[in-house]
């Protein structure tokens, strides 16, 4: 495969001679592409973002676990002052670089500390990204193909789920996207005997930003591929023109202060024997070794999340880039076509196979032999989205040839994979909207859920608690799923059979607008499950200054509490997981309870709210300590009080 790619893609470095044959083999020159933005694809990518993204904004609540313990965390930096160590409920917490943190805190100290103001900044990356992807696939391919992949970004199920809860990883795919296009534009400055300074600086810079995002897996995704595109098509000379130095210290100017204060500030400390420790630790072993290195091996202490199957792993990122995966097959097939000798193509094209090909493999191969979450190919999402958006635009293109098979393929894999899987599930919820059983009104979801806790460390773990009863409060939105489920699938075939590419695309991307709607108006009517704000506002209607409150277990089970009543919590026995190895410190707050210091806290004069799982035992345990009176209930959690 190298041969391939190396014979074929020495154009950066020089172009064939003037008047030289043009065998098959050999690619046609680069064209040029205009530099204008289409104004009407830019409407359009923007009215997508803002019904998905703001509309979004506002509501459900944050959530429990790393969504609102991210933002909490944003939040303690604004009132500590301190932008090097993160806490979180008074406690220092090492596992992520601060970035997402910064972003959060600039928001909120402008809008003030509202959920949506933390949010905000995640919406307006994921602008960025469908901007930047626009951009990447005009240059690839033409401004339809940068339109169509800005679109199989912002509408497939995977980017937009995942911008739901504040984590990094479409970030990660932001940087990932930048880094890829200005790669390829130093290369054509040293082709055309231009300086690569600029974006030989702006990826520099855009690394640093990688790495201040999620660690080191921002260096290793965006200099994997750019030492094997080089590799690949025979140019690894070529790094000495990318002013190595001058790029080596923007990043270095940008990423380095951060870990050098953040090491200082967090010498090691001595650590507990017999829990896997070593002797001494700080930040650096905690981020550097045990966040990356043991991590990837699947070590990391404590091992607080799932590890999702190499098979699943790549199920889910075909559903992750539904509907668009309808298009990947075609797709991957041209990539792979682009890169022989057997036909002539440009060399635009073989740079847009080849760049798209290492980019994906670099981030699904990393994530398929180290430790993994499901979510974790977000980063190879725009790559897959590239190439859909870039056969799609081949089907209207002049070249009788190319647009030829890209329309048979289009509509192929349109009739044989998206119409029936669209039709079945459209029948399915369609099904549950009009059979499933009307809830009596105020009926808590939690009462019609089928626990599954051992599912839990999955981001989406609790979508298998769902039960047929539980359908019937999902009513709406599953009706609005099913019919835009048959517009995507019937619809967009039809159109596509009559010859209309660009209506197909359009209605497809318009029909996975209500889908995305419909899904964020389950997600909201789930959220008594997943979040915690209503128990929230209902202790501070009635909290006094010396009121305190708990939570039965760990800080996940209820981290929004934090934010919205803007108190410290205290954990029943939950020093475990996210808590656990900041509580070392000699600074960290004395909030870890037993269930005796329980019963004596309840017996006290002081008020306490301890939420809980457990209504009926925790209340059958606390009554000969004290009045136990239940304050409010929701998503099987309740808020019990001693006053």
């Amino acid at each position: 495969m190298s041969h391939t790619m190396s014979s074929g893609l020495q154009y950066e470095a020089a172009l064939p001679a003037e008047g030289a044959s043009a065998a098959p083999s050999t690619p046609a020159p680069l064209t040029s592409q205009p530099s204008r933005w289409n104004p009407r694809s830019i409407a359009i990518i923007t009215l997508a973002w803002l019904l998905l993204q703001i509309g979004g904004l506002f509501s459900p609540g944050l959530l429990d676990d790393v969504d609102s313990i991210y933002i909490e965390i944003a939040r303690e930096m604004l009132h500590r002052h301190d932008f090097v160590t993160p806490f979180v409920n008074g406690t220092r917490f090492f596992d992520k670089p601060p970035l997402m943190y910064w972003m959060a805190s600039t928001s909120m100290a402008i809008f003030g500390e509202y959920d949506w103001a933390a949010r905000l900044p995640l919406a307006l990356a994921a602008l960025a990204l469908f901007f930047s992807v626009y951009a990447l696939g005009k240059r690839l391919f033409n401004e339809r193909g940068g339109l169509y992949s800005a679109l199989a970004v912002a509408t497939a199920i995977g980017p937009y789920l995942y911008t739901r809860f504040f984590i990094p990883d479409i970030l990660i795919a932001l940087w990932m996207t930048l880094g890829v296009h200005l790669f390829l534009i130093a290369l054509d400055r040293i082709r055309d005997h231009q300086s690569p300074l600029i974006p030989s600086l702006g990826f520099a810079a855009v690394l640093a930003l990688n790495l201040l995002t999620k660690g080191l897996i921002g260096l290793v995704f965006p200099i994997g591929f750019v030492l094997l595109y080089l590799l690949f098509t025979g140019q690894l000379r070529i790094l000495t023109k990318l002013h190595l130095l001058a790029s080596t210290t923007v990043f270095l100017l940008i990423a380095a202060p951060w870990h050098i204060l953040a090491a200082l500030r967090n010498p090691a400390i001595p650590l507990p024997a017999g829990l896997g420790l070593p002797a001494t630790g700080g930040w650096a072993w905690f981020y550097l070794y045990n966040e990356h290195f043991a991590r990837f091996l699947g070590k990391r202490i404590p091992h607080d999340y799932g590890n999702t199957p190499v098979w699943l792993f790549w199920t889910y990122l075909a559903i992750w880039i539904m509907p668009w995966t309808t298009f990947l097959p075609g797709a991957i097939a041209e990539s792979w076509r682009n890169l022989g000798h057997r036909y002539p193509v440009t060399l635009r094209q073989r740079e847009a196979a080849l760049s798209l090909t290492l980019w994906a493999t670099v981030v699904l191969v990393f994530f398929s032999i180290s430790s993994r979450q499901e979510y974790y190919s977000l980063p190879a999402i725009p790559a897959l989205a590239l190439m859909s958006g870039g056969l799609l635009s081949q089907a209207e293109s002049t070249t009788a040839e190319t647009a030829q098979r890209a329309k048979k393929s289009a509509l192929r894999w349109t009739l044989w994979l998206l119409v029936p899987l669209t039709t079945f599930v459209a029948i399915v919820c369609g099904y549950f909207a009009l059979t499933a059983p009307r809830p009596a009104p105020g009926t808590d979801i939690a009462s019609l859920l089928a626990g599954n806790p051992d599912l839990y460390n999955l981001s989406l773990g609790h979508i298998f608690d769902l039960t047929g009863a539980a359908m019937g409060l999902f009513r709406a939105p599953l009706a609005g799923v099913a019919l835009s489920l048959l517009v995507i699938g019937l619809g967009s075939y039809f159109l596509r059979r009559a010859g209309k590419q660009y209506a197909a695309n359009l209605t497809l991307a318009a029909a996975m607008l209500l889908t995305l709607t419909s899904v964020h108006e389950g997600l909201r009517r789930f959220y008594p499950i997943l979040g915690s704000k209503s128990l929230a506002l209902a202790i501070d209607q009635v909290r006094q200054p010396n009121d305190l409150i708990l939570l039965d277990g760990e800080f996940t089970s209820g981290s929004t509490l934090v934010f919205y009543t803007h108190q410290q919590v205290h954990l029943l026995n939950g020093r475990v997981n996210t808590l656990w190895y900041g509580s070392f410190w000699l600074d960290a707050p004395h909030i870890f309870e037993t269930e005796d210091s329980l019963h004596t806290l309840w017996s006290s004069p002081r008020r306490i709210f301890l939420l809980t799982y457990n209504t009926a035992t925790r209340t059958q345990d606390l009554a000969p300590f004290g009045p136990v009176h239940e304050l409010s209930s929701a998503g099987g959690k309740t808020i019990l009080t001693n006053r």
